[in-house]
């Protein structure tokens, strides 16, 4: 792509400054129809230091409502940052609907440290599925120009601290840098997400060049919603139907109990290992993801309380999530929760998880059929993600039968303290316990990885789930730490 590019095209066309003002007119009513529709963008600059990234986005953003776009510069990592795993600092800006954002430097930066070129397509797909606009240019200069620019900013007192010796490195490094970027550029050049490679000798050309493309794609964004067209179709389902119908969780003893005494004896020891073990998490940086899902009464909170009984309050969250909020709802359904996502040494507890998409959101509706049949990828790409980043990822489904369900929820109510755990809801879900099942299978077995499996939890007994919960996070830890 770039070894190919023509870097003498220049603007010099009679009519530049009408091209020019057309294009701004555009500009700024398409981004008023995008916001009125709710169409999330995110224009993404790379290329050559030196090659102009800031000054194009400077004079681009002139003819844009500033109430509706931000920029980010994206280039160095903050100390919060590194303490994350890697594309956290991206997933946690991308726009909400109707917003514009602007990267300068972006999560390309990570290609081939960071990220393979799969991994940045597995990234991007999941928002362009989401209808999320991504306008990705790549700024081209020639080694000479690179020089020439590079050392009219450093005789330049004003501007000499931009100078950086990476920056000399990458000229002269040019040839290698360059064939390392035409490389990248085309295994991440997608349909849903195109590269324009713009040749910045002359920056009147690269300016128009710029701003034509963000118009003809947001032209095409807005078509595409007023025709009521997709993005990207779903995912092919290759699940066995010999698979669904097995089903995963009829195959659970839910018989297997624990008595008192010995559950006393097992807690008292493992609570002691874990207290040792996340204090040892914390000074070696290992981040910690437990996850709960499970049935209405299963014993999540139970559970959750014997892991946090034992540990420093100040080293651990614990993340109740409940229906997304209008900013949540705006935003692709995975951001709030890579909000949540633990800074190395931390441990995060989710009650109720991202998973939601594809148990209450498909079985109630809330999510189209194709948005819940694409999650099943997206939730694995993202943990997959989160495992390489050193983060240890738990997931924990209890379970029970609709006859301890019942037991359970008749106990609440006639508890008053306990009364506030039940609402009409949650018996009016009983009355979809097989669809909630067949949901459950699918779930556990599309996202029960190598890396993030799913640990069945026999919760019919509330003090033998609640060791077996203990056990399996020591044992995790202690594969890790010790």
């Amino acid at each position: 792509m770039l070894e190919n590019m023509d870097v003498k095209k220049r603007a010099d066309w009679p009519d530049y400054d009408d091209r020019m003002a057309h294009l701004e007119i555009r500009m700024g009513e398409l981004q008023r129809q995008c916001r009125k529709m709710g169409v999330p963008i995110a224009i993404v600059f790379e290329g050559f230091e030196a090659s102009g990234k800031g000054t194009m986005i400077g004079k681009m953003i002139q003819p844009l409502d500033p109430r509706g776009f931000q920029v980010f510069t994206m280039e160095k990592e903050t100390e919060e940052e590194r303490m994350r795993p890697y594309l956290w600092r991206y997933a946690t800006k991308m726009p909400e609907k109707g917003r514009v954002h602007i990267f300068d430097c972006c999560w390309y930066r990570g290609y081939e440290k960071e990220l393979t070129a799969e991994e940045i397509n597995r990234f991007e797909q999941q928002y362009t599925d989401d209808r999320v606009v991504i306008i990705k240019f790549f700024l081209a200069i020639t080694k000479k120009e690179q020089k020439k620019r590079l050392t009219a900013l450093e005789e330049d007192e004003n501007t000499r601290w931009r100078v950086t010796k990476k920056d000399w490195q990458e000229n002269k490094d040019f040839d290698a840098c360059l064939q390392k970027y035409d490389t990248m550029l085309v295994q991440t050049d997608t349909s849903n997400a195109p590269w324009t490679v713009v040749e910045a000798m002359d920056k009147k050309y690269a300016l128009c060049k710029i701003m034509t493309t963000i118009v003809r794609r947001l032209e095409m964004a807005v078509k595409a919603r007023e025709e009521k067209a997709s993005s990207s179709g779903a995912g092919s389902i290759d699940m066995l139907e010999e698979d669904l119908r097995s089903g995963v969780l009829r195959g659970v003893d839910l018989s297997l109990t624990l008595e008192p005494e010995m559950y006393k004896k097992k807690r008292k020891d493992l609570q002691k290992r874990l207290a040792a073990l996340h204090n040892k998490m914390y000074l070696e940086r290992v981040p910690v993801v437990l996850a709960f899902e499970g049935w209405d009464a299963a014993g999540k909170g139970g559970a959750i309380k014997r892991l946090t009984q034992c540990i420093d309050p100040r080293g651990y969250e614990v993340i109740p999530i409940a229906s997304p909020n209008d900013v949540e709802k705006s935003h692709h359904y995975l951001w709030r929760f890579w909000q949540k996502f633990p800074k190395r040494g931390h441990l995060a507890i989710f009650d109720r998880t991202w998973y939601g998409r594809v148990l209450v959101e498909r079985v109630e509706g809330f999510a189209t059929e194709e948005e819940w049949q694409r999650a099943y990828k997206e939730i694995n790409d993202m943990e997959a993600h989160l495992v390489k980043s050193g983060v240890i990822v738990l997931k924990f489904w209890l379970h029970i039968d609709p006859a301890e369900q019942a037991k359970r929820f008749e106990q609440r109510q006639m508890i008053p303290e306990k009364q506030w755990k039940i609402t009409e809801e949650d018996w009016r879900n009983r009355e979809r316990w097989d669809d909630y099942e067949k949901a459950v299978d699918e779930m556990v077995l599309r996202t029960s990885t190598k890396q993030a499996p799913w640990h069945i939890i026999e919760a019919n007994s509330k003090l033998y789930a609640r060791i077996k919960v203990l056990e399996i996070v020591v044992e995790a830890l202690e594969r890790r730490l010790v």
